[in-house]
């Protein structure tokens, strides 16, 4: 019990880097979305220019509430996920330029590598009982009342955003959008696979 404690922070740092990674190295350069409160947040930064981390946290703001409420548990280990994975996204979002200057994968590659990254990032912190909050954290509250898996209705949460974004963005964007979180929605369900009896030991 003593152990898992810092094990979880640092599932969290490391969850949050692959997450701010994705963002900001494979999805913001070619402006993709991605599903969730992030993917809210990348809408307001295409439209606007707003910082991605700080559109993140404000968005967040009713699902943490909801949290506070109902489950103080999962909003504690969510709210360092969520404030981590925020500033990592602010904080890599200079290097994006020296990471292109190195690396190019075109706009498809970069929407399957940045999904898989960012889906990686939030699996492995739902499998610790942590998440960047947003839809994740939502998808844990509906977990407890349906049978899915929670790379699978995080993916529903996503689709439906990104169905959304399509109104404001091109038809090549929504595209590399659907397969940003169809390899998001499938490396979190491959990192999330029998976690409930694992949370039991926790």
């Amino acid at each position: 019990m003593l152990n898992m404690r810092p094990l979880r922070y640092l599932i969290i740092l490391l969850g949050s880097l692959l997450v701010a990674a994705g963002t900001n190295f494979f999805l913001v350069p070619y402006k993709i979305l991605d599903g969730g409160i992030i993917g809210i947040a990348l809408i307001i930064n295409y439209l606007s220019d707003a910082k991605i981390g700080v559109a993140i946290i404000l968005c967040s703001f009713p699902i943490f509430l909801l949290a506070w409420l109902k489950e103080r548990d999962i909003f504690y280990n969510s709210v360092l996920g969520l404030l981590v994975s925020s500033f990592l996204i602010e904080l890599l979002g200079p290097l994006q330029y020296h990471f292109l200057y190195y690396f190019e994968f075109g706009s498809i590659s970069s929407a399957i590598i940045g999904g898989f990254l960012m889906g990686t990032g939030l699996g492995i912190m739902l499998r610790f009982k942590a998440s960047t909050g947003g839809t994740d954290l939502l998808a844990q509250f509906i977990k407890k009342y349906v049978p899915l898996n929670l790379g699978f209705i995080i993916f529903l949460t996503d689709f439906m955003i990104i169905g959304a974004g399509g109104l404001l963005i091109s038809k090549e964007t929504f595209f590399h959008s659907i397969l940003t979180i169809v390899s998001g929605g499938v490396a979190t369900g491959l990192c999330t696979l029998e976690t409930q009896s694992k949370w039991k030991k926790i």
